[in-house]
């Protein structure tokens, strides 16, 4: 014990007049670097940036691009396509993919137009009826994937196939012409509307666009559901110790996701006028939402990207497919950039992931 005292006290005087200071590691970050965090930590600016350049190059271009009409109709065609990115949106955010979202858009529409045509109820309640069935699609998908743990990829997939069927069968390939949804069901067509400010054509579509975009943005950054939301795209196992209901909120994604869906096909309703069970949409739907997310910024790993920047993706995309026309190119074109736009969008996203490594 003795000698154990003494080698303390030893030691203790040996320490007299050493720095207290604690040692510092600083990391030298390159700008390189320095653009990868913040890029990183904000990112709906790849997209911005890419849309930005885009409006340059096309504006220099064409004359004719800068005109108000011209920004008008881009925003009125991706008024579909954005409303279906919503819906993909959060779906992707969970680390999860929906190949449904347009024959969900579909058959929603047909089931509005045909309660009202063919069982006589009033259009009002048949967009009701046509909202809520619809929500009711994306969580079949919801609870498949949730509960019976089957991946997201094969279960919408497979659902897709159904519902586009479904909608077929159901409408016995009917569709409804514009002059009779315009006579008999005007509610229809709400989202056709529009208005002219300085006599340029502004649908209501554009206005609902920006409207589900700023909500959705809100709730999921400022609200412990969209946090929830995040924490399952990136780790569901820590987020289920954490205390989320990653079951819950797996199937609330994919019915809100079906709400989404729904709300575009009776926005498809007013954009087109009539209701028809071949719309395009119910094929290409898919593919579109998932490129102005995948080019808006989403990982498609899940927990990162913002819903503002699917909106500047389906922006991109429309500037595109319009400035291209504009300046006399092949259409096919407008497919090649855009298929470019994705392998560097998800190139982006892995080169930034690296940054939280």
């Amino acid at each position: 014990m003795a000698a154990d005292a003494h080698q303390a006290k030893h030691f203790e005087e040996g320490l007299k007049g050493a720095s207290e200071t604690v040692a510092e590691f600083h990391e030298t970050k390159s700008p390189l670097k320095r653009i990868q965090h913040w890029l990183h930590q904000t990112p709906s600016a790849v997209p911005m940036i890419v849309l930005v350049a885009a409006l340059i190059v096309f504006g220099l271009l064409s004359d004719n691009f800068f005109k108000a009409a011209t920004l008008s109709t881009i925003l009125q065609q991706i008024a579909i396509v954005g409303i279906l990115g919503c819906a993909q949106t959060v779906v992707i955010l969970t680390a999860g993919i929906d190949l449904s979202v347009g024959a969900i858009a579909v058959f929603s529409s047909v089931l509005m137009g045909q309660m009202s045509f063919r069982y006589g109820i009033p259009a009002e309640l048949s967009i009701l009826i046509g909202l809520a069935l619809g929500t009711g699609m994306g969580a079949i998908n919801g609870l498949l994937i949730a509960f019976l743990k089957l991946p997201p990829f094969i279960v919408t997939l497979g659902t897709w196939q159904v519902l586009l069927a479904s909608n077929f069968i159901y409408s016995a390939n009917e569709t409804i012409r514009s002059a009779d949804v315009k006579e008999s069901a005007p509610a229809l067509q709400l989202w056709g509307l529009s208005i002219q400010p300085g006599g340029v054509r502004v649908l209501f579509a554009v206005f609902l666009l920006i409207v589900l975009v700023a909500i959705m943005a809100y709730v999921l950054r400022q609200t412990a559901w969209g946090r929830h939301v995040y924490a399952v795209g990136d780790d569901p196992e820590a987020a289920a110790l954490a205390g989320v209901k990653t079951r819950a909120v797996l199937v609330q994604v994919y019915a809100l996701a079906g709400f989404f869906c729904a709300i575009a096909g009776w926005v498809m309703i007013g954009r087109f006028g009539s209701v028809s069970p071949t719309a395009s949409t119910g094929q290409l739907g898919n593919i579109q939402s998932i490129t102005a997310v995948v080019i808006g910024g989403i990982s498609l790993f899940g927990g990162r990207g913002s819903i503002v920047g699917m909106f500047f993706g389906a922006l991109i995309v429309g500037v595109f497919e319009m400035g291209l026309r504009l300046v006399g190119t092949d259409p096919q074109w407008t497919f090649f950039l855009i298929g470019v736009l994705i392998i560097f969008a998800v190139g982006v996203d892995q080169w930034i992931r690296k940054a939280a490594a």
